[in-house]
């Protein structure tokens, strides 16, 4: 598998930035898949307009959310970001659904 772009975008202070770098990290290596991971901070409301930033941690693969949520949101803001997991509601995606994530990115 060639080389994948990947963007971590949170906002200072995130809780659960953390661990969804070391989630995203470990799946990426169990998927084989060679990456810089590239964080991006996200420091003001306009600028989490301008980047459609649905709340920290966000991860995008190839561009893409990883985690996809609704184009129709009235607003793009600084916030928290839950993910619906196995184990219920966390502030971060789980290896497991990182790496269906990196598959899917990777057509496979």
């Amino acid at each position: 598998m060639q080389a994948m772009r990947v963007e971590l975008l949170y906002f200072e202070g995130c809780p659960s930035a953390g661990a969804a770098e070391h989630n995203l990290r470990e799946a990426l290596g169990l998927e084989g898949v060679r990456a810089e991971v590239v964080p991006v901070r996200v420091e003001t409301d306009d600028a989490a307009e301008r980047l459609r930033f649905p709340g920290s941690p966000t991860v995008r693969l190839g561009g893409e959310d990883a985690f996809p949520v609704s184009e129709e949101r009235e607003r793009w803001a600084l916030g928290c970001r839950t993910y619906v997991t196995p184990e219920g509601l966390r502030g971060s995606p789980t290896v497991g659904m990182f790496r269906s994530a990196i598959r899917a990115a990777a057509g496979e």
